[in-house]
């Protein structure tokens, strides 16, 4: 890979995986995160998260590279494409009568430290990602370290990476080369890849570098963000744990029979998760612009079960409230 820049990690429509990230392309060349589709697994009794994203960019460059930030260090392991279409076929509106690389690994290398500013942890080649796992004391070691090994620097990827210094957070940074024979020329689909952490609270990686030039330049307008959160309960996000956030719920229920089949697709041992099985898929509009923090997740006060016909019908009865209204505006009129 040669230079390369950054953005967040994250995965989209058809089956690839990664987790919110950073994204980089080369020092004249611009990379975004587009749609993106992702697992998560949260098992609250073990405090251990999986994401398995598919996710899309769209970059005119060749190469590409993105970094990936987890509050502990991370186990990467190639996973399967077919949980996404199991998913979606779950979560589906019921009908009414009215690939990625052979895994390849290398030893884990002990900790090297690198003028005790960056420690690489561990150096690996896994589902088609040449991946390093390390640490860094500030920002500018991080954006050093990047420059001296083929990723594009700048001021925007050391300011990201503050919330991230210190404690026992680790970034993997992965390097993928876009595919020549995509559909079209700026589109990249990254390979599928599994990320585990330790964690006291499940999260999604929201933040990113501000985005607004490269999503300009590349004409990237829109972009959807779909969940699919797997715990023993209905979750919820919101920025930070506090502030609201734009994802929506759009179907929610028990997915226990589907358990045993969803982990042989994600290459997950059947120990893995709550033995109940709660879905909560959330939908985002994701747009390109500075968020103002990472999402983390926490159980609702009250669960409910939820599917499209019931949002559906949902809709359509508020609609109707409004145009009643209006009527019975005008009648007073």
């Amino acid at each position: 890979l040669k230079s390369v820049s950054l953005i967040g990690l994250a995965l989209a429509s058809s089956p690839t995986n990664s987790l919110a990230c950073c994204a980089v392309a080369g020092i004249r060349n611009h990379v975004v995160n587009a749609n993106q589709t992702v697992v998560m697994i949260w098992d609250k009794k073990q405090q251990t998260q999986h994401f398995i994203r598919k996710a899309d960019f769209k970059t005119d460059a060749n190469d590409i590279g993105f970094l990936v930030p987890s509050p502990s260090r991370p186990q990467l392991e190639e996973s399967g494409n077919g949980a996404f279409s199991k998913l979606a076929t779950i979560t589906a509106p019921k009908a009414s009568n009215g690939g990625g690389f052979p895994l390849g690994c290398a030893a884990s290398a002990p900790p090297q430290a690198l003028g005790s500013r960056v420690t690489i942890i561990e150096e690996k080649r896994v589902a088609g990602f040449d991946a390093t796992v390390l640490t860094a004391r500030s920002g500018d070691d991080l954006v050093n370290w990047l420059k001296n090994n083929g990723y594009a620097y700048s001021p925007a990827v050391s300011e990201w990476a503050k919330p991230y210094l210190g404690g026992n957070w680790h970034f993997t940074a992965l390097k993928v080369v876009k595919d020549q024979s995509a559909r079209t020329k700026d589109e990249v689909k990254a390979a599928s890849l599994r990320i585990s952490f330790k964690t006291d609270r499940p999260l999604f990686p929201y933040r990113e570098p501000n985005s607004t030039a490269s999503s300009n330049n590349l004409d990237a307008k829109h972009r959807l963000l779909r969940i699919y959160f797997i715990a023993e309960a209905q979750y919820q996000g919101k920025i930070d744990g506090r502030k609201p956030w734009s994802g929506k719920t759009v179907w929610s229920g028990d997915i226990t029979q589907h358990r045993k089949a969803l982990l042989n697709k994600l290459k997950l041992p059947a120990s893995t998760g709550p033995s109940n099985w709660w879905l909560t898929e959330i939908e985002d509009q994701w747009p390109y612009k500075k968020a103002a923090g990472d999402v983390y997740f926490s159980p609702v006060a009250k669960q409910i079960t939820l599917d499209r016909n019931t949002m559906h019908h949902n809709q359509m009865d508020a609609s109707a409230l409004v145009m009643l209204a209006g009527f019975i505006w005008v009648v007073r009129l």
